[in-house]
């Protein structure tokens, strides 16, 4: 496992997460009919969609770059608040980059945390109200932790995806507090958020594309 990222490793392990959506699509629609429009799946699988073809037309030549066009490409995807949110989580992201050739396990750890703290000013919620959040900031609290603790590229993202599943399956058991949701009280309870585990299978498959291509 190689114990950096250039441009070309950041697009697959990008990848990883465009294939994990596409997997699992229908799962997140039919968990958002729980509470909301039930078109979760679709959005995000448009999004991905449009992540995919932003890799495919770059010409970039470092991560920051790469991170740029394709936040602008998700940001503006059709369908509620999923665009806005993941399209600036990217462009957070693109700004921890910065101009850098390449990303060690510190930089991307830092990366996600630019990333988190860009997405965090597009809402108000907070770990607990079922929302993304819930499986994002435990996600890239582990992705610090790891990399603080000398983990590689590998590591740092495995922490990551296993705390971002366990985020995500905590909202089973939370009444939403945002969005369309929040109007169906207590219906909402026994399944997980759709935000939540979209985010949750984004960090599956940044990892999956790491581990298939690295």
């Amino acid at each position: 496992m190689t114990d950096t990222l250039d441009c070309q490793g950041l697009a697959k392990m990008l990848l990883g997460a465009v294939e994990q959506i596409r997997a699992n699509h229908a799962r997140l629609s039919e968990l958002d009919s729980h509470g909301g429009d039930g078109d979760h799946g679709t959005t995000m699988l448009r999004a991905m969609e449009n992540l995919q073809s932003a890799v495919s037309a770059s010409k970039c030549d470092a991560p920051g770059g790469l991170l740029g066009e394709i936040a602008w490409a998700v940001m503006g995807t059709d369908g509620g608040a999923t665009g806005p949110l993941f399209g600036s989580f990217f462009m957070g992201m693109q700004e921890g980059a910065g101009d850098k050739a390449s990303c060690d396990a510190a930089t991307l750890a830092a990366m996600f945390q630019a990333g988190l703290d860009t997405l965090c000013k597009q809402t108000k919620a907070q770990v607990g109200d079922k929302t993304i959040v819930d499986a994002l900031v435990p996600a890239v609290t582990a992705m610090g932790q790891a990399a603080a603790a000398g983990g590689d590229i590998a590591a740092v993202l495995q922490r990551g995806a296993e705390a971002a599943a366990t985020g995500a399956e905590s909202t089973k058991d939370i009444e939403a507090r945002f969005g369309r949701a929040k109007n169906a009280g207590d219906k909402s309870l026994g399944h997980e958020d759709p935000g939540a585990v979209s985010a949750s299978l984004l960090f599956k498959g940044f990892l999956e594309g790491v581990q298939q291509h690295g």
